[in-house]
């Protein structure tokens, strides 16, 4: 196999993706023909029960950052690439806790519609879309790039022209996916991915544990023991991240951003707008963590079973190094079926990301900014002329975005993309998190706080990251050759979410503006449900 993982069948592998993308198309193609309202388009008509929101959840949630990344720097780091799992797993109780339900009661379809609730339409919904936006194409970005770094490691297709053939392609059928089943089709899609990943990572898990005999203890044993001098560091703390002071500061910075950030990531937002009601919405909160947690278990088995039976060596020798651990790990167990079946786990992950991600912000940008901002139409009618028009523009505006990915994607296919990743986090829990809880639990909260804490979160978040170590100043940076960096940490998280909380505060306390009379009608909403939208029925 050229350029790829030597003794894997690069034309069984695209055989196996191209059949999940065939049976995709089908399923999409199928959900569509539902599809006939705005409704439909956006929230999948309101129809899905817990479970199968929970399924489509994770598939949105698990991404291949996710089953290559974490397995990978589990099986060097150990116990420090472990708890990223913790950080993505711990996450979702806070939004289990404080966000699922009340956002379920209180919007319609995007973010947007919750704080605008009980603000100023226009400034509010363009503050909104503006983040939204921006998270969701920094995510896309990240995903498409990791699509060119997978299309070498597992197909062997070598060279600048092959990977941005594979990532057009990656970016097509996402556009399709999202034109023709909008979130219906979407949901479906993520829903057969997480199925399909559970069950690899499930299967994988099961194989390497019978090799050590069903016995954990061995299989940590085996990973040490291949690791020689270094292995008894993958079972404490400090094998990625050090004992120095800024090493810590930077595990926790990356930390708080990764527990607060998913709660403020506007596609697992947007998910909770596809349930008939709030207890739906904490039903599917419930399956997404359960089944979250399961796969970061079978990760964990996986992630340290690489290391005992690949090891580190193999895998720093590999193309793609880390994100090589469950490729490698696949072919030794399976053999080039087994890789097959894994690449295209890796690739089907891809595609159910960036339809989930690209649906979110062509929707926020048709409804909170094309029809509340340009237009100024506050009814918002269910059907009619108007809502045609918006599906319409949200469409539109999902191609732009998909040729935007694709473009991005081909640009930064050989840079360090793990800080796009960081970045969506932090840029998430520093602009949407402390506006959404403001407007949820607290009465005083206004236009003017809500603005302050998402441009000053935002604009934080983004000016930390580019002064950064993740950018300039070291070999593994996006620009490895210049150093401009002042800000120590990776991660801005540390600083921006205080001070996006400080600002939203500041701007409330020193603005006149009174919302208390909407934030009665917004809170008896939001805890009974009380004129809450409903399920679309056909």
């Amino acid at each position: 196999m050229n350029g790829g993982l030597q003794g894997g069948n690069s034309l069984l592998n695209l055989a196996i993706f191209a059949a999940f993308v065939a049976i995709t198309l089908v399923v999409v193609i199928k959900a569509s023909r539902g599809s006939r309202t705005a409704d439909d388009f956006y929230a999948g008509g309101r129809a899905f029960t817990g479970p199968q929101n929970g399924i489509a959840i994770a598939g949105d949630y698990l991404s291949a950052a996710t089953f290559l990344g974490i397995t990978g720097s589990i099986a060097v780091y150990g116990y420090d690439g472990f708890l990223y799992s913790i950080g993505f797993l711990v996450a979702w109780l806070v939004a289990l806790l404080l966000v699922a339900e009340l956002l379920r009661n209180t919007g319609k379809f995007t973010m947007g519609d919750v704080l605008a609730f009980r603000m100023r339409q226009r400034p509010i919904r363009a503050a909104a879309a503006v983040s939204t936006i921006t998270v969701s194409l920094l995510y896309l970005l990240a995903q498409m790039a990791g699509a060119g770094i997978l299309v070498s490691l597992l197909l062997g297709i070598s060279g600048d022209a092959g990977q941005a053939v594979v990532i057009s392609v990656v970016g097509l059928v996402m556009i399709f996916y999202v034109l023709v089943g909008g979130m219906k089709g979407t949901t479906w899609v993520q829903i057969i991915k997480a199925i399909l990943l559970i069950g690899a990572a499930a299967g994988m898990a099961v194989w390497v544990l019978a090799k050590h005999g069903f016995d954990f203890s061995d299989l940590l044993q085996g990973a040490v023991d291949r690791a020689g001098a270094h292995g008894g560091r993958l079972l404490e703390p400090g094998a990625k991240y050090g004992v120095d002071g800024t090493s810590k500061l930077d595990f926790l910075s990356l930390g708080v951003a990764l527990v607060l950030g998913t709660a403020g990531l506007p596609h697992v937002l947007m998910r909770f707008y596809t349930v008939p009601s709030a207890k739906e919405a904490r039903r599917s909160v419930v399956w997404a963590i359960g089944l979250i947690g399961l796969c970061y278990l079978f990760i964990l088995v996986i992630g340290y079973g690489a290391g005992a039976l690949v090891g580190p060596a193999a895998i720093a020798a590999a193309p793609g190094k880390e994100n090589a651990a469950a490729p490698l790990l696949a072919q030794l167990l399976g053999g080039p079926v087994l890789l097959g079946f894994v690449s295209a786990v890796a690739f089907a992950t891809i595609l159910a990301v960036v339809a989930g991600l690209t649906i979110t912000a062509s929707v926020s940008f048709a409804h909170d900014i094309y029809t509340n901002v340009l237009r100024g139409n506050r009814s918002e009618p269910e059907d009619g002329e108007n809502k045609d028009t918006e599906v319409r523009v949200a469409r539109i505006a999902s191609v732009v975005i998909g040729v935007f990915a694709i473009v991005g994607g081909i640009a930064a296919k050989n840079q360090n993309v793990a800080f796009l990743v960081a970045l969506a986090f932090a840029v998430a829990a520093s602009a949407n998190l402390p506006t959404i809880l403001y407007s949820l639990y607290w009465k005083r909260f206004n236009t003017a706080g809500a603005l302050w804490s998402i441009y000053g979160g935002l604009g934080i978040a983004l000016t930390l990251i580019v002064f950064s170590p993740a950018v300039s100043g070291n070999a593994k940076a996006m620009f490895p050759h210049v150093d401009f960096h002042w800000f120590p940490l990776q991660n801005p998280g540390l600083v921006s979410i205080p001070a996006s909380f400080l600002l939203g505060w500041l701007g409330a306390v020193l603005s006149r503006e009174r919302t208390d009379g909407k934030y009665v009608e917004m809170e008896v909403r939001a805890l009974t449900g009380a004129g809450a939208e409903k399920a679309v029925s056909h």
